[in-house]
């Protein structure tokens, strides 16, 4: 085997450009253009702060139409790394994330090649595979060539890169007038540095390493000149660092195991779920995968980042509602959410920030634009429920765990939260919380349902601020019912019964200022006149979900979740079918998302209707069995089910999403009605029911306390049978099969 080494040159390459395509937005401030049909599927990986979207070849940038990058801290520090073999893009063979979304593989092969009109290199001859990773704010790829061929063969194999340094705004969609500078630098044999001083004053740099030496190495492309014989086999090695260092090529290997341990010690205290059904235990598999890629270890502990490509980092209300849904698998997860977002909790007023002291954070950002303020999101608070969420979980969390300790150390941080919630109701004249924003360039709606259009009347009008909406309400009450229960195990039993009052006069209010006869559920919101948006929407299942709402006006929006108008047979739409404004391929006015319903699928099983409930886990799991790796995405549109074909996806949604992949273990939890009691060592299966798609559930190092359990849940007829498998400590396993529903 012979690699041609050669000496470095600095100066113009004979790379290949392509100018990429901006848009700016039409519709909305942080609207995300689609402006190109993507020829590629994209496949994403992620560590901490970094991560990367590639092509299917493994390649970034090499065609339009995605947001193709290695992100470091809200900023693209490679835009393009394109391989091509004597200057020719090579053929796919196959590629995708392994199952734990460790690295990407892909195969690859050379088409057939010619010079001067002769073929010199068959297709089918060489064989490529690229093995890429993420770790330390690097990306790290192992390029390895065999021949396959009968004889000795010769050819280029060449990396074409760039980094343009754009912010994450920019590749959303928003044109800048005015950027910073771009220049490389030869730093020594094999390494290259990319920088860009930006308009913030921060430089930041791309550091590049190959190995073995390119025969070329200039700015923006790197040769080798490869000659093998029949059979032999070389490797090429690429390390792109966002770190500012000049890297090392040497540990691929090293870094890969350390990465796999990394990964292994972060979820060893989770609980992990196995079915009877293959396809379900591949979701189940993927989404484990994902909630363990997005969770980043910060300064506070484990928290889940949003999604990628563009929420990756820390959101107050996706982390809150994401710890949420996995606290019963892996509490720890919620612990280190609770923590961050108290540490960031607003302590001043800034209409700019949306910020009142008191106030959750909504959303943090680290690039250029924010530092600049040409985006308010360095630190956001502009969310309305936010901060009611975080003391629902605070509450949950000490209910899951028992762990008085850390919830006395965050009940200054509770406190500050009901204050907040406590003045906002006070200036609303209708004793609501309710938003709008402080600034013109906060965002415009501040429910999970943020988009611009997301919040109308029965007529398609825009509702005008203030907003209160109906969701938001129900956290409130829940906020206060579990601020109640946490104030009463630390002693505070006139704060505990105070709470309890103003949650049972929430929701008298509540009952008779949302509640739509006429339609047969809750109006999504109340507009700054006090009027209701009276249309149907998923948002009345959130309520369900907070326990505020009358058990016969539940029971009517159960009903009314499943008919066809709301319930597309993929899963429960946000808008129903016929309303003003509904589009099936809308962001939030039709479209399908799984958080979404594993929410409502909660509040079906705290009234008592899970059967209703499994039709929705039924509906979703069937829809992400089409799914590409079995990854459940942020939304998929609302056409309704179709004999033979699966569900429409929606093209720019986030996958993977956090709260998206944590869904189906929500919907678990609520299935079989596990539930804790830590004081006296015990968990509870109240009035379970195992889906008919599982078969039977197998849980096993279910956690509580220093206690581990294994057990199996399975079907029988129309009964469940229980079988402990296996005990490690003082804990105790029961079944509930009859509970008055709350």
């Amino acid at each position: 085997m012979t690699i041609a080494a050669g000496t470095n040159a600095a100066g113009a390459a004979a790379a290949k450009q392509k100018a990429n395509a901006t848009a700016t937005s039409v519709e909305a401030p942080f609207y995300i253009p689609a402006t190109a049909a993507m020829s590629r599927p994209r496949r994403s990986i992620k560590h901490d702060d970094t991560f990367a979207v590639l092509d299917s070849h493994g390649d970034i940038g090499a065609t339009s139409g995605a947001p193709d990058g290695m992100f470091h801290k809200d900023t693209r520090h490679l835009s393009h790394l394109e391989l091509l073999i004597n200057g020719t893009q090579p053929l796919l063979l196959g590629s995708g994330v392994r199952d734990d979304n460790l690295c990407f593989n892909v195969d690859l092969t050379n088409p057939d090649l010619y010079a001067d009109g002769a073929m010199v290199l068959m297709k089918d001859t060489v064989h490529v595979q690229r093995t890429i990773y993420l770790a330390d704010g690097s990306l790290r790829e192992r390029i390895a060539v065999t021949n396959h061929g009968a004889d000795h063969v010769r050819f280029s194999l060449s990396m074409v890169f760039a980094a343009d340094f754009a912010d994450l705004f920019e590749v959303r969609g928003i044109k800048r007038k005015r950027r910073g500078q771009i220049w490389s630098e030869i730093a020594k044999p094999g390494h290259i540095s990319l920088y860009y001083r930006g308009l913030d004053g921060v430089q930041r740099e791309t550091a590049l390493t190959f190995e073995p030496l390119p025969a070329r190495l200039a700015d923006g492309l790197a040769r080798f000149d490869l000659a093998l014989r029949s059979g032999e086999q070389c490797a090429v090695f690429v390390v792109a660092s966002s770190e500012g260092r000049l890297p090392s090529t040497q540990s691929f290997f090293k870094g890969l195991a350390r990465l796999h341990r990394t990964r292994k010690a972060a979820s060893r205290h989770a609980a992990t779920v196995e079915t009877s059904n293959t396809v379900l235990n591949d979701i189940l598999c993927r989404s484990a995968a994902d909630l363990y890629m997005l969770t980043t270890d910060t300064q506070d502990g484990p928290v889940p980042y949003a999604g990628i490509p563009w929420y990756s980092t820390t959101f107050g209300r996706d982390s809150l509602i994401t710890a949420l849904q996995m606290l019963w698998v892996d509490p720890a997860v919620a612990r280190g959410v609770l923590k961050r977002l108290s540490r960031l909790q607003a302590t001043t007023v800034s209409p700019e920030n949306d910020a009142e002291p008191g106030k959750i954070l909504h959303e943090m950002r680290g690039g250029e634009m924010a530092a600049l303020r040409e985006v308010p999101f360095a630190l956001y608070y502009g969310s309305i429920d936010a901060t009611p969420l975080y003391v629902m979980l605070a509450g949950a969390y000490l209910e899951r765990t028992g762990d008085i300790a850390s919830i006395r150390s965050l009940w200054p941080t509770i406190e500050k939260c009901l204050a907040w919630v406590d003045r906002a109701i006070a200036g609303d004249p209708r004793g609501f919380l309710s938003y709008e924003r402080a600034h013109e360039t906060g965002l415009a709606n501040q429910g999970w349902k943020d988009s611009h259009d997301s919040i109308f009347h029965a007529d398609g009008r825009l509702a005008r601020g203030p907003i209160a909406l109906v969701e938001v309400q129900g956290y409130v009450y829940a906020a206060k019912t579990a601020a109640a229960m946490c104030a009463d195990r630390l002693g505070e039993a006139s704060l505990a019964a105070r709470l309890m009052k103003e949650a049972e006069e929430i929701r008298a209010r509540f009952e008779a200022a949302f509640w739509c006869e006429d339609i047969g559920t809750y109006a999504i919101a109340l507009d700054g006149e006090g009027a209701r948006c009276a249309i149907r929407t998923s948002n009345a299942g959130h309520v369900l979900a907070t326990g505020i709402a009358e058990p016969d006006r539940a029971n009517r929006i159960i009903t009314d979740m499943l008919r066809p108008d709301m319930f597309s047979g993929w899963g429960i739409r946000t808008v129903a079918r016929g309303e003003a404004r509904y589009n099936p391929m809308s962001y939030h006015n039709g479209s399908i998302w799984p958080h979404d319903n594993a929410m409502i699928g909660h509040g079906m099983a705290r009234y008592g209707r899970k059967a209703a409930m499994a039709a929705v886990f039924d509906a979703m799991m069937r829809a992400t069995a089409y799914m590409d790796h079995r990854r459940i995405p942020e939304l998929y549109c609302g056409f309704r089910r179709r004999q033979g074909r699966g569900p429409t996806l929606y093209p720019v949604a986030c996958a993977p999403q956090a709260w998206a992949a944590a869904a189906p273990f929500h919907m678990l939890q609520g299935l079989l009605g596990l539930e804790f009691d830590p004081a006296a060592h015990e968990i509870r299966l109240v009035q379970p029911v195992v889906p008919e798609l599982a078969g039977e559930v197998t849980i096993r190092n279910l956690h509580l306390g220093d206690a581990t359990i294994d057990f199996r849940v399975q079907r029988r007829n129309d009964a469940v049978a229980l079988e402990v498998l296996r005990v490690r400590g003082e804990v105790r396993l029961s079944m509930i099969l009859e509970r008055v529903a709350s």
